[in-house]
């Protein structure tokens, strides 16, 4: 692995696919036991979660059903503070048991939207699951469930992570380097 550029920024290789595999297969192991007997609604937040709901969902052994919803607050490397939905949840989740799947949780602006709505819905219980923890960017009190990896503040790409759309390919994270 080597230093990757894309657009105007160069990127370092931070944390292997195999890392990536294995903290997802702990929480794929978590989510099994806690949901033993249940059938939760799994809800990816699109675009940067679709690796990891992939593989996660390729681990878990419970009858469940998975959906996606698209929202966006990011441009370039920073977060606008405004989150903007393009595409909505479809099913009827009242009373349901739902797990929100991040690929990253930093300022949980997102998270925060996506909560309060799907409590507005009538969710019986919500939950979540991150691939990326940031403890330090983190300004929200909902908790996070389970969270694969905790990482720093840095910006990151690759696993469904981009920059400005390029970079969700890739197989590993990669990590900013110093302008």
């Amino acid at each position: 692995m080597s230093i990757i550029r894309l657009h105007d920024k160069e990127f370092k290789p931070h944390i292997l696919q195999s890392e990536i595999d294995a903290a997802i297969s702990r929480v794929a192991a978590n989510l099994n036991s806690d949901y033993k007997g249940k059938k939760p609604l799994f809800v990816g937040v699109l675009n940067g979660s679709f690796l990891f709901v992939a593989d996660l969902l390729r681990k878990i052994e419970l009858e469940c059903e998975v959906s996606f919803v698209k929202l966006t607050s990011y441009e370039g490397t920073t977060t606008t503070g405004q989150v903007k939905e393009l595409v909505g949840l479809n099913e009827n989740i009242e009373g349901r048991e739902v797990i929100l799947l991040e690929d990253i949780v930093d300022t949980g602006i997102t998270l925060e939207n996506l909560y309060q709505s799907l409590e507005g819905l009538g969710a019986s219980s919500i939950k979540v699951a991150t691939l990326l923890f940031k403890p330090n960017a983190y300004t929200k009190s909902y908790p996070i469930d389970y969270a694969a990896l905790e990482v720093g503040n840095e910006f990151l790409v690759g696993y469904g992570l981009d920059y400005d759309g390029l970079g969700r390919n890739l197989k590993d994270i990669y990590i900013i380097t110093e302008d």
